[in-house]
C-alpha cells in the first residue's frame, strides 16, 4: 500500500492527493469522481498525511496503514460507515483488537471506514510503497 501524498484536510470531507507545493501551501486534487482541485494555505488549514496517522492503542499507538492493511486482508467485509455504532465497534475490535476503546470514538471508526471505502479501489492502495533510495558505493565514499 502506497499512501504517500494522500492527505486528509481538516474541515473538508474525503481524501486528497497532493499534486504540487507552492510558497504558501499545496495544490490538492480530490480522490472522488469529480477530481476537484483545491489550493490549501498551510497557515489556515491542517493537513494530515495518511501514512503518518496513528490510532490510540492500549499499549502503543497503531499505524493507520496497518489497520487499512488488516481491513484489506480481512475475510469479513467492512460495514457501511453509517451503520450502528455498536456494529462498527465490534468490527473495529476484529481489525484492531488493541485499540483504546475510551479514546477511539465511533466518529473515528466511521472516518477510517469512509477512507477505506475511498481507497480500496485506488491503484495506490494495491501497490507496494517505494523503497527508500540506497546510496551507491560511489556516493557512500
Amino acid at each position: 500500500m502506497n499512501l504517500h501524498g494522500i492527505v486528509a484536510v481538516t474541515g473538508r470531507p474525503g481524501l486528497w492527493k497532493a499534486l504540487a507545493q507552492n510558497k504558501t501551501g499545496f495544490i490538492l486534487e480530490s480522490l472522488d469522481a469529480q477530481k476537484t482541485k483545491l489550493v490549501v494555505n498551510v497557515s489556515t488549514a491542517k493537513l494530515a498525511a495518511l501514512d503518518e496517522i496513528t490510532i490510540f492503542g492500549t499499549d502503543e499507538d497503531i499505524k493507520l496503514t496497518d489497520v487499512l492493511e488488516t481491513m484489506k486482508a480481512s475475510a469479513t467485509a467492512a460495514p457501511d460507515a453509517k451503520a450502528d455504532g455498536k456494529k462498527l465497534r465490534e468490527y473495529f475490535f476484529e481489525i484492531a483488537p488493541d485499540h483504546d476503546e475510551d479514546r477511539v470514538y465511533s466518529s473515528d471508526i466511521k472516518k477510517v471506514l469512509t477512507w477505506f471505502s475511498i481507497l480500496k479501489e485506488r491503484p495506490e492502495f494495491n501497490e507496494e510503497p517505494a523503497a527508500p533510495a540506497q546510496p551507491t558505493e560511489e556516493e557512500a565514499k
